[in-house]
């Protein structure tokens, strides 16, 4: 439970980055799809806050695919986000499928991200850094 609140929260944090066995996007969405489901299944009508954590393109910032990421997270086209390619992903822009898992969680849920921000944050002039990305579902 989060301090002051009783909504229970799921972490989610999945292997993004080791081998033998980081997830493809298409397979993020349908586990996040899984959690989302199984929670529906509750004889109880409880409200679950789902919590993801992980930065967008890094170690070089690649803001267009930051932005592309976003942007199909306010449409809800998971078909974009599961065919984003595994090559894509790599190194810490692997953190990207944590927020997959998450927006198959709330697929079919009616949430719409009703506040959302982005901040490239960039270290050197080499372009090195991080896409820094907040997203809120309500």
């Amino acid at each position: 439970y989060l301090k002051g609140y009783r909504l229970p929260i799921v972490p989610i944090f999945v292997n993004t980055y080791y081998e033998p066995n980081p997830p493809t996007p298409a397979r993020c969405i349908a586990l996040g799809k899984e959690i989302g489901a199984l929670i529906k299944s509750f004889p109880e009508n409880i409200r679950v806050g789902f919590l993801g954590s992980g930065g967008l393109s890094h170690f070089v910032v690649d803001e267009k695919l930051d932005h592309d990421v976003i942007d199909a997270l306010k449409r809800g086209d998971l078909d974009w986000l599961a065919k984003l390619t595994p090559k894509r992903l790599q190194a810490g822009t692997s953190e990207i499928r944590n927020w997959l898992v998450v927006a198959g969680a709330v697929a079919g849920t009616g949430m719409k991200i009703t506040w959302s921000d982005y901040i490239p944050g960039y270290r050197t002039p080499a372009l090195t850094g991080t896409g820094l990305g907040f997203v809120r579902w309500a």
